[in-house]
């Protein structure tokens, strides 16, 4: 059963890597109950990406509040061998499990870039450990659908994006999350009527070419759904000769709502079924285009002339199939020893972290546009720049309600605006300046020399 962020739906302990259960398992032998902070952050962006566009929290935050493990679950890890001579009051640690730590989170439909903190978990080892994966594959993939919704919408410069991807997503349940994130970027809706419901999202359809394939003629097959769907029909072009649809089209006068093309020389066709159209009196009526576009194909039809007033995006936004996933990482950055601070960092080539617990600072210039923004140890203070992360839950539970999805759509739209255009370029966008604070570079150093110079 696919779950929202229903109240009260249990999700299941088994939602997570092995490795996950093992760490924990070797935490509570070793008694090691200190409370530790994680961060969850993208490395390095996609190819051709230059900001995040945040998303997924929601899901993220039911999961922690909602997380346990049933008698069946443990049953199961009972019997496997890796668990054979571990102790019971592992397995009674997992009965009682509950999600105890406070979180901090960018608020969806943040504009966010490399290396900054989307959230950060704080909680005791165990439960801090235990949450990464779920945590990871909800954060990654709503943001990198959301990021590529949002360039999509930037190229179509202010025309309605559709997503249309659920047949190609990988599985429904990524579908109906696409949808979702899709809609946080900028989308006006989905074609996905599970995901409507669900999330309430405008759900948008028109009809396929088996519809019109499967009566004696064109014309006939028009009639019959414009007869079934008379306020809110869009014909489907192309399955014959699009240029004489749209002629046949015209019969139907100024109440026929739209056509859609979805295959052919998309521009040429727009611009002379636009002609038609309007010479018949039905300006009003919207020419949509679908099938297989991208932020490309949409950015290059419109700078050519294509009179088309909205776009259906089906599987390049739904798998963003051109950096289909997002390398969001969640590192251990300090742990708590009686109230000592201990700041952790890997020192691995090409994997270094930073230690501390962080703040990301976003500055704006007078414009109000964003200039740059600095990553700062938590209880730094870099006024008057904008604090990103709140905190968002404490001892399990939320702190306050979150942001529904049309709030979280419109800061998302807000952001993008704010982001000066050099770095929303589609192509070799400009790199956001990003940089860590004084502070946090000496501790960093400070705790290298420390590290470089500790024997085992």
């Amino acid at each position: 059963m696919i779950e929202g962020s229903k109240e009260g739906a249990r999700l299941s302990g088994l939602a997570t890597d092995l490795y996950q259960l093992t760490m924990a398992a070797a935490y509570l032998a070793n008694e090691r109950h200190e409370r530790a902070s994680f961060e969850l952050f993208v490395r390095r962006l996609p190819e051709q990406r230059s900001y995040l566009v945040v998303a997924g929290l929601e899901q993220a935050l039911s999961y922690l509040r909602n997380l346990s493990f049933s008698d069946e679950e443990i049953e199961y890890l009972r019997g496997l061998q890796v668990f054979a001579g571990i102790s019971p009051d592992f397995f009674e640690y997992l009965r009682n499990f509950q999600f105890t730590g406070e979180v901090w989170a960018m608020a969806e439909g943040t504009v966010a870039f490399a290396g900054e903190p989307l959230l950060r978990v704080t909680a005791p080892m165990t439960e801090a450990q235990i949450v990464e994966t779920y945590l990871l594959a909800t954060i990654n993939f709503q943001t990198l659908i959301a990021t590529k919704a949002a360039r999509i919408v930037e190229a179509a410069r202010g025309r309605g994006v559709i997503e249309f991807g659920a047949r190609r997503c990988h599985g429904f349940e990524a579908a109906i999350y696409a949808a979702r994130a899709a809609y946080i970027g900028g989308c006006i809706g989905t074609s996905n009527v599970e995901a409507g419901k669900m999330f309430d999202l405008p759900v948008f359809g028109t009809a396929a070419h088996s519809f019109t394939m499967a009566f004696d003629n064109e014309m006939d097959a028009f009639r019959a759904y414009f007869r079934t769907f008379p306020e809110s029909t869009t014909l489907l072009l192309d399955t014959y000769d699009t240029i004489e649809a749209a002629r046949m089209a015209t019969q139907f006068g100024p109440a026929l709502r739209g056509v859609r093309l979805d295959s052919g020389d998309m521009t040429a066709l727009s611009i002379e079924v636009r002609r038609i159209l309007d010479a018949s009196g039905m300006q009003g009526t919207k020419i949509m285009a679908s099938g297989d576009l991208d932020e490309f194909k949409i950015a290059r039809m419109l700078s050519d002339g294509a009179r088309i007033d909205l776009f259906g995006v089906g599987t390049e936004l739904s798998t963003s199939r051109d950096a289909p996933a997002l390398g969001g990482v969640y590192k251990l950055v300090e742990v708590d020893y009686n109230h000592r601070h201990d700041p952790k960092m890997k020192m691995s080539r090409d994997k270094a972290t930073y230690p501390m617990r962080k703040q990301v600072w976003r500055h704006s210039s007078s414009d109000e546009t964003f200039a740059s923004d600095t990553i700062a140890i938590e209880d730094e203070d870099h006024s008057p720049a904008e604090p990103l992360l709140k905190r968002v839950m404490s001892n399990g539970q939320l702190i306050d309600r979150l942001p529904g999805l049309n709030e979280s759509r419109l800061r998302a739209a807000e952001q993008t605006a704010q982001l000066p255009a050099r770095f929303k370029a589609l192509d070799n966008p400009a790199v956001y300046p990003v940089a860590y604070s004084e502070k946090l570079e000496a501790t960093r150093r400070a705790l290298l020399e420390r590290l470089a110079h500790s024997t085992v």
